[in-house]
Parts: C-alpha cells; sequence; structure tokens
C-alpha cells in the first residue's frame, strides 16, 4: 500500500484529501507544520507528497527545494494560488504535478495514481524493461535504475525532468517542438502549458552542461524545438 504525506495546514482540506485517498486504497498521514513535515520526508518512508505552498514553518516552495536534494519522490503541489508564475516555480523547483484549489477529490486522487504509476515505471519497479545504458558524451543515463552519471558523479533528477531528459536521449538528433514534447511527458489531461517545457529543459541544461548558457548536449532550434545531439 503506498503511503502519502498530506501536508497541510487547513484541517478541512487535509481530512478530505486523506478521507479521499484512504477510499481508493492509500494510506495517508497529515503534517500541518512545513518544518516538521520536512523533517519526516528526510527520513523516507512516503512514497509520495501532497505539498501546500502556503505553511507556519516553512513554505511549500522551500521544502520542494530541500526535498529534492534527497528524493526523487513525486510530490503534487496543492495550493489556492494560480497565477502561471506561481505554478512554474513550483515545477522549475522539482514539483511532478499541480492541482489548485478548490479541487474535486476524485481528480486528485486520480493524480496521484498517475503520479505513482509513473514513478514505478520510471525507476524500474514495474519489470520488463533492461536497464539500458545510454551514454552521451561524458553523460551516462541508466533507463532503469533512474540514474544519471556525468563524469561519473551521480546527478539527482526529478521524475519529470528525468523522463524528459531519457526521452530526448532515445530520440537522439531529432527535433520537437515544445509542445510535442509536453504532450509525451505531461499528456493532454495534465492542467499546464509548453512553457513548462521550457522551464524543464533549462533545469536539465543547468545540471548536464558544462555551460548551462551555451548548451551543447541540448540545443534549441529556434522557431522549432529542441534537439538532443547524440
Amino acid at each position: 500500500m503506498s503511503k502519502i504525506l498530506i501536508v497541510e495546514d487547513d484541517t478541512e482540506i487535509a481530512m478530505l484529501e486523506k478521507d479521499y485517498l484512504e477510499i481508493n486504497g492509500f494510506e495517508a498521514e497529515i503534517i500541518a507544520d512545513g518544518n516538521h513535515a520536512l523533517s519526516a520526508l528526510q527520513k523516507g518512508g512516503y512514497d509520495l507528497v501532497l505539498l501546500d505552498l502556503m505553511l507556519p514553518g516553512m513554505n511549500g516552495y522551500d521544502i520542494c527545494r530541500q526535498l529534492r536534494d534527497k528524493t526523487n519522490i513525486p510530490i503534487l503541489m496543492v495550493t489556492a494560488r494560480t497565477e502561471s508564475a506561481d505554478k512554474i516555480r513550483g515545477l522549475g523547483l522539482g514539483a511532478d504535478d499541480y492541482i489548485a484549489k478548490p479541487f474535486d477529490p476524485a481528480e486528485l486522487a486520480a493524480r496521484v495514481k498517475s503520479q505513482l504509476s509513473r514513478y514505478e515505471r520510471l525507476t524500474g519497479r514495474v519489470k520488463g524493461r533492461k536497464d539500458d545504458v545510454i551514454t552521451i558524451g561524458d553523460l551516462k543515463i541508466f533507463a532503469k535504475s533512474w540514474k544519471v552519471l556525468k563524469r561519473e558523479s551521480e546527478i539527482k533528477f526529478p521524475n519529470r525532468e528525468f523522463e524528459l531528459l531519457l526521452f530526448l536521449a532515445e530520440n537522439p538528433n531529432i527535433v520537437f517542438s515544445k509542445e510535442q514534447l509536453f504532450e509525451k511527458i505531461w499528456g493532454f489531461n495534465y492542467a499546464g502549458d509548453s512553457a513548462t517545457v521550457t522551464v524543464h529543459i533549462n533545469r536539465i541544461r543547468e545540471k548536464i552542461e558544462d555551460d548551462p548558457s551555451d548548451p551543447k548536449l541540448i540545443e534549441t532550434v529556434w522557431g522549432a524545438g529542441y534537439r538532443l545531439n547524440g
């Protein structure tokens, strides 16, 4: 049974989330304080976190930033903020999905299932995928074990960044538009737009390029999209 941590200081919303998750077969725990939540998450034991942005102790952005240095579990932000800048900031810090209040509890449960399924597939918990190693220059990408090495030093990647990098690496020297990449990685039902792709490409470049301001591995083809040079 997957264990979900709900980080939410609104008791009514937290209990609504907990009830629907448990109805759908998940184990759920609630923590209302940001500092306590980060401490609990860093100890491990959770499969996904539902993370509010405005919290006592530490806000959701800071939790997301620090959590991504320790673990790749899915982060689903649940917040009253709907501005694009807030959304892009959360995704840029490593969040995997975003849902705005008020939300349909059935949709929330569906998104949790989707994120867990994607995470299981990427980390190789689902059998049947070979752990093929893709080598591009000094970069090695391990498809099943979800590991990326640059000059033999491991680089941590959250779910969406890894999946985007892996897709480009599996299709080298092909130009994909932002819309094509968004559809492939996020899907039609994702509540976002193709600007999300740019945010994730920039974060990937910061990790794999020698000079992110002059990228050589993932190039921008102006007016067309992005290409990974294999």
